[in-house]
C-alpha cells in the first residue's frame, strides 16, 4: 500500500528554518511530480512547490519563491522542503503528495496520493 509520511514541522520563530521531508513508501514513487501543499486554518489547501520526477523541473508559489526550496534524492522516495526566512504567514499544517501530473503541477487534483501533514509554526 502506497504512503507518505511527513516530518520536521515544529515550532519555530519568524526569521527561523525548518527542513520537511516526506518519506514513501508501498511502491515507488521514482516517476511521479511529488508536491508540497499547505493548510492554515479557516484556509484552502493552497500549493507550496513541486519536483518533477528528474528533478530538473521545480515550481514555487509566489508567497514561498526565493526563501523555500524543494529537492528529492535521485530515483528514491524521499523529498524535502528547505524553508527559511519563515513568518506567521507560513504557519499551516504541510501536505506531501505524489501523482502523474497531466494538466498542472499546482492543482491537488493532480495528486493521488497524500500525507496525513505535519504542523508548522512560527511565532511573531
Amino acid at each position: 500500500q502506497e504512503q507518505l509520511v511527513e516530518s520536521g514541522g515544529g515550532f519555530v520563530q519568524t526569521g527561523g528554518s525548518l527542513r520537511l521531508s516526506c518519506a514513501a513508501s508501498g511502491q515507488t514513487f521514482s516517476t511521479y511530480t511529488m508536491a508540497w501543499f499547505r493548510q492554515g486554518s479557516g484556509k484552502e489547501r493552497e500549493f507550496v512547490s513541486s519536483i518533477n520526477w528528474s528533478g530538473r523541473a521545480t515550481y514555487y508559489a509566489d508567497s514561498v519563491k526565493g526563501r523555500f526550496s524543494i529537492s528529492r534524492e535521485s530515483a528514491e522516495t524521499t523529498m524535502y522542503l528547505q524553508m527559511n526566512n519563515l513568518t506567521p504567514a507560513d504557519t499551516a499544517v504541510y501536505y506531501c503528495a505524489a501523482g502523474v501530473v497531466i494538466s498542472g503541477e499546482r492543482s491537488s487534483a493532480e495528486y493521488t496520493a497524500w500525507g496525513q501533514g505535519t504542523q508548522v509554526t512560527v511565532s511573531s
